[in-house]
């Protein structure tokens, strides 16, 4: 395994950790950034398709652990974000800082997405989510932005978006 994912891997661990000691530990729901799909997205672009449909199926279980009404909505959503986000390697060259933030903000937005649709699909689902507009759009996007601004931060400390 190379240097550079073997980071990634370790980071993406780490950000998994955190984001469960301050959605749960701490407490802060929705005042933290959504660091699990963060992690997702920036170690998915570089440890391959396969490994990454498998750390997001692995994050979302994990997700879906919390979450007793609509188990297996997370599992699905983080498992595609991690396909398509491995993907994006193939499709898009370079790591400009541009790209990184519109990677972060369409990643998670997308996830919010599939979740939103998820839920929905589930028989008791449909008591559970909020209107699309306001879940998806205006929460989603907000969400978005938070773990895109973050993922800045994080994704230069391992060296991604570097390129001009």
């Amino acid at each position: 395994m190379s240097r550079p994912a073997l980071g990634h891997w370790i980071a993406a661990a780490l950000l998994a950790v955190l984001h469960f000691v301050l959605h749960v530990g701490l407490s802060y729901g929705r005042g933290a950034p959504d660091l699990l799909t963060l992690g997702l997205l920036l170690a998915s672009r570089e440890i391959g398709l396969s490994r990454a449909a498998g750390l997001g199926l692995v994050f979302g279980l994990l997700e879906d652990a919390l979450s007793m009404l609509s188990f297996g909505a997370n599992s699905v959503a983080m498992t595609v974000v991690a396909c398509v986000g491995a993907a994006t390697r193939d499709l898009f060259v370079g790591d400009s800082r541009y790209f990184l933030v519109s990677y972060l903000f369409f990643g998670k937005w997308v996830r919010d997405l599939i979740h939103w649709v998820a839920v929905g699909w589930v028989e008791s689902g449909a008591g559970l989510r909020q209107p699309f507009v306001e879940q998806v759009v205006i929460e989603g996007g907000i969400a978005s932005l938070y773990v895109a601004a973050v993922g800045v931060v994080v994704g230069t400390a391992l060296g991604a978006g570097t390129e001009s």
